[in-house]
């Protein structure tokens, strides 16, 4: 009998070392506003995925849009001005 099996190693993390380090979990932590808004914006284009988008939808949409927008600008100012202390007001 010959059996099949993966030629690539795990993935995912099945040892204590392979955990996500401090740094990681704190750059995560930086980029959750940006994900949460994402989330917001898939969760939104699902919503309108088995119906005709009316006006409230598309609003909805539209601003699911801006907070993305608003959150990735937010996070790269903060990385800027973490990058470049000296430069601004």
């Amino acid at each position: 009998m010959t059996y099949i099996v993966t030629v690539q190693e795990a993935v995912t993390a099945f040892a204590p070392w392979l955990e996500p380090t401090d740094a990681e979990l704190d750059a995560i932590e930086e980029e959750m506003p940006v994900i949460s808004a994402e989330v917001d914006v898939l969760d939104t284009q699902i919503l309108l995925l088995d119906r005709t988008p009316n006006e409230l939808d598309t609003r909805r949409l539209r601003r699911a849009h801006n907070r993305v927008l608003t959150a990735r600008t937010a996070a790269a100012n903060a990385a800027a001005t973490a990058a470049f202390p000296e430069v601004g007001a």
